[in-house]
């Protein structure tokens, strides 16, 4: 089922807001497993039956979510060169994935989304929303002369979080700024190299 499309003002915003913050406060605790909708609505400060009416599952709730974090996700940072600009797109999903709260919360989505379709989509425009939130400073190298004509900037900005994901679904210990600082070199490298030139 898919998140409510309208987003109105007033009562039904705030309603929105808590229930969508107190579904992610549960999500990051407990996983999917323990998402009951209830404990939403008393986190929320709201009805069950509001919760219900509204979302009436648990997977419209996560995709619910997932629509929250794509619309509030913090926007790219352009500095006019390509290794600075991958160094902040790495060091905005390094800070985020290390951060206790969403960090736990990533990994309950991703679980979710290995069992779930809804949660599936919602998580797939949840990244396209972000990669295409920074394709352009791959385009601006490009047009800089920085990389090659044709560099696939999607593929690049997938690099560069590819090996954070990674060490976060499978290590203990936090990424931590340095590995956030070689994933984007080694993104940058690949792509001054042609490793994404497409066609």
């Amino acid at each position: 089922m898919p998140p409510p499309k309208s987003r109105p003002g007033g009562r039904t915003a705030r309603v929105r807001r808590d229930v969508v913050r107190a579904a992610g406060d549960v999500l990051a605790e407990k996983g999917l497993d323990g998402l009951d909708l209830g404990d939403v609505a008393a986190r929320a400060g709201v009805g069950k039956t509001t919760v219900y009416r509204r979302w009436g599952s648990r997977a419209a709730v996560v995709s619910d979510v997932l629509a929250e974090m794509a619309e509030t996700s913090s926007p790219r940072s352009m500095h006019g060169s390509l290794d600075a600009d991958l160094d902040a797109n790495a060091t905005l999903v390094q800070a985020t994935l290390d951060d206790p709260r969403q960090g736990s919360l990533f990994l309950a989505l991703l679980a979710a989304a290995t069992c779930d379709a809804d949660t599936a989509r919602a998580l797939e425009h949840f990244y396209n929303v972000r990669i295409a939130e920074w394709a352009p400073c791959v385009a601006g190298a490009v047009d800089r002369g920085e990389l090659p004509e044709r560099t696939d900037a999607d593929a690049v900005i997938r690099a560069v979080s590819a090996p954070l994901y990674y060490h976060r679904l499978t290590r203990t210990e936090p990424i931590g700024p340095d590995r956030a600082r070689q994933a984007a070199r080694a993104a940058a490298a690949a792509a001054r190299a042609g490793v994404f030139v497409v066609g």
